[in-house]
């Protein structure tokens, strides 16, 4: 891969011969083209790709949360290329080959903002999630005015209810509310704090799994 600086035409998006050019973190690049490979994957190397997408199609519908919440971008690492990998190494387990989530381990956001203190969650009819908590503001860098947030998710249904900016650290309590078609299902519920510049967030907690009524 090489770096374009200059040059009359400037940057360039697409392949022209047996090279190709594209925009990656506002850099111009080319690269070659890559010769196709006549060898087998290995049965690792099946194991691996198949954790990878796994994770990949799991984090995709949380990039815009995990693009300013998770851990800090530097080089070439941006903070979602943080988050797919510390999900592989860390919340995925294997059984019988085939890779699977471990949902207790997985983290929505990464950071140093202070976390829940004795948080819970609980179902109340309706398909509602009711979130209580603890005021710890006065504690480390928590500020009265941050923000709680939580992301829910059915395996079933294969889909998300995202939750951002729900109550202030003081409130104490939150209702969320899930669609008609959430009854029934078992979610996985997870919550964490941002503070009102959004540049910051504590390590999401994870709260369990839920089935809505």
């Amino acid at each position: 891969m090489a770096r374009i600086t200059k040059g009359i035409l400037g940057g360039f998006s697409g392949k022209v011969g047996t090279v190709v050019g594209a925009s990656w973190r506002g850099q111009d690049i080319i690269r070659s083209i890559p010769k196709p490979s006549s060898r087998k994957a290995t049965g690792k190397q099946m194991l691996q790709q198949l954790k990878f997408k796994l994770v990949i199609d799991f984090l995709k519908p949380l990039t815009a949360i995990q693009n300013r919440y998770f851990g800090s971008g530097s080089g070439s690492k941006s903070r979602v290329n943080l988050a797919v990998s510390y999900t592989i190494s860390e919340a995925v387990q294997v059984t019988a080959e085939v890779p699977e989530l471990v949902y207790s381990k997985v983290l929505i956001t990464r950071g140093d903002l202070a976390g829940f203190q004795e948080i819970t969650a609980a179902v109340q009819p309706g398909n509602i999630i009711r979130l209580s908590w603890q005021d710890n503001s006065a504690q480390g860098n928590a500020s009265a005015t941050d923000k709680a947030s939580a992301v829910c998710y059915s395996e079933d249904l294969g889909t998300f209810g995202i939750f951002e900016s729900v109550a202030v650290r003081t409130g104490l309590t939150s209702d969320l509310t899930l669609p008609d078609y959430y009854s029934g299902k078992k979610v996985q519920v997870w919550a964490y704090f941002h503070n009102t510049e959004e540049t910051s967030a504590s390590n999401s907690s994870y709260l369990g799994a839920l089935t809505m009524v």
